[in-house]
C-alpha cells in the first residue's frame, strides 16, 4: 500500500511566513536600539581623530581629547550607517588621524567615555550633521 503525502496547506505557509518575519523583525529593532545614550543630552567635545571606520552598519570615530585638568581620554563614538551619511556629504575620507575636530555627541548612559556623534567641526570650519536637525 502507498502512503499519501500531505501538502501544506497556503494557511500553514503563512504562518511559517509571519513566525519568521516576527523573529526577524524582533532582531532588527533589538540592534537599532538608543537606549544606551543619553539620547538628546548634547555634550560638546574637542580633540584628535584617533581612528574613522566606514562601516556597515555604523560607522565609529575614535577621538583623543584632554579636558581641562584631566589626563588625555579616548572616546569612542557610534555614528550612523554609510549609506545615511552619504547623502548628508560624509565620506570614507572625512576624517584622518591627526585631525583636530569640534563635536558633540550623546553620551553613553554608563558613564564610559563614548556615545553617539550628532555633529563634527572640521579643521577647516565645515559642520558635517549626521542627524537631522531639530526645529528650535
Amino acid at each position: 500500500m502507498r502512503k499519501r503525502r500531505v501538502q501544506p496547506t497556503s494557511r500553514t505557509w503563512l504562518r511559517i511566513l509571519i513566525g519568521a518575519l516576527s523573529a526577524v523583525s524582533a532582531i532588527a529593532i533589538a540592534h537599532h536600539s538608543t537606549a544606551m545614550f543619553e539620547w538628546g543630552k548634547e555634550v560638546p567635545l574637542e580633540g584628535t581623530v584617533v581612528k574613522w571606520e566606514w562601516t556597515q552598519p555604523h560607522t565609529f570615530l575614535w577621538v583623543q581629547s584632554q579636558r581641562q585638568g584631566a589626563t588625555a581620554a579616548q572616546y569612542a563614538l557610534e555614528g550612523m550607517s554609510p549609506s545615511w551619511l552619504g547623502r548628508r556629504g560624509w565620506n570614507r575620507k572625512s576624517f584622518s588621524p591627526g585631525d583636530k575636530v569640534k563635536l558633540v555627541y550623546y553620551p553613553l548612559k554608563d558613564g564610559r567615555n563614548g556615545g553617539f556623534y550628532v555633529r563634527v567641526t572640521l579643521p577647516d570650519g565645515r559642520t558635517l550633521d549626521a542627524l537631522p536637525q531639530r526645529a528650535p
